[in-house]
């Protein structure tokens, strides 16, 4: 960080309901010489609510690139500036990007206030794994280009979690279902607010729900299962002759991982324990010997 330098804080801020705030970020929040925001007049009212008066100034898509500028001048001249979205994280899926670039060139520091995030909210909520996800932001809204980003991660092995427009939710979740097949998926929308649902089901179920001009509203974030379920049949068949050792050894060869990681890798994909994983990889290895 550079001497007398300024510091810019990326403030999270509440998706939905007001209580969603820390108390760290309201202190930064008052504390700060400049709020810059996406809609001034959207974040003057968290700030009135919590009788906050530091000035704002506008930070959006249309005007970040010039903003950015004036904004990491005003940093480098010792200023301390808050950057917060309309909702949520800043630089997730709204601007901030640039701004962070321009503050960390001229030496500036960047602090993370963290808080809520919409995507978040919605993934530990689904009911569906955790523990790999893969978040593609907003899918885009032309059928041609979304269908080719969903065959893109089609063989991840992670959840899938995307922002979702009310109005091309129906037709992202059928294009959904015939790139990437049956899975199970939730529908989250309205986050912390009044009218909250999270809808679980099957794609196909979910597509049923949200058909219609007027099935949906609120803002949306569709997750959805790394897993195949119309295929479970076969699946099934296929785990059970596929050799575990050949995939691990693929992993470790292709992927660069070690035995553990390869052998987690593979158990997921043939849909088995980690125990029952780690018993076949034995059994194939001591048979592969006698042999």
């Amino acid at each position: 960080m550079a001497d007398n330098a300024g510091t810019l804080y990326l403030v999270s801020t509440p998706i939905g309901n007001l209580e969603d705030v820390t108390r760290r970020a309201l202190r930064v929040l008052s504390e700060a010489d400049l709020v810059a925001c996406e809609d001034t007049r959207h974040t003057r009212k968290l700030l009135d609510h919590y009788g906050i008066r530091t000035k704002t100034i506008s930070y959006h898509e249309h005007n970040e690139r010039e903003r950015a500028v004036e904004l990491a001048a005003r940093l480098a001249a010792g200023q301390t500036v808050a950057l917060v979205s309309d909702a949520g994280t800043p630089g997730v899926s709204d601007p901030g990007y640039r701004l962070v670039r321009a503050a960390i060139e001229r030496g500036a520091g960047v602090v993370p206030v963290p808080g809520a995030t919409a995507f978040v909210a919605a993934l530990t909520a689904s009911g569906l794994p955790t523990d790999e996800f893969f978040f593609g932001g907003f899918l885009p809204a032309r059928s041609m280009a979304r269908r080719s980003r969903l065959s893109q991660v089609r063989s991840l092995a992670a959840t899938l979690v995307f922002y979702e427009a009310p109005h091309r939710i129906g037709d992202a979740l059928r294009d959904a279902r015939e790139i990437l097949g049956e899975r199970e998926a939730a529908v989250a929308r309205e986050l912390t607010k009044l009218h909250e649902e999270i809808a679980r089901g099957r794609l196909t179920e979910l597509i049923e729900k949200f058909s219609g001009e007027h099935a949906a509203r609120g803002e949306m974030v569709v997750v959805i299962d790394r897993t195949v379920i119309a295929d479970a049949a076969a699946d099934q068949a296929s785990a059970q002759t596929e050799s575990i050792a050949a995939l691990v050894a693929a992993y470790e060869r292709d992927e660069g991982l070690d035995q553990r990681a390869a052998l987690k890798r593979a158990a997921r994909r043939l849909g088995l324990s980690r125990d029952e994983a780690y018993r076949r990889l034995v059994a194939e290895r001591a048979r592969d010997r006698s042999d």
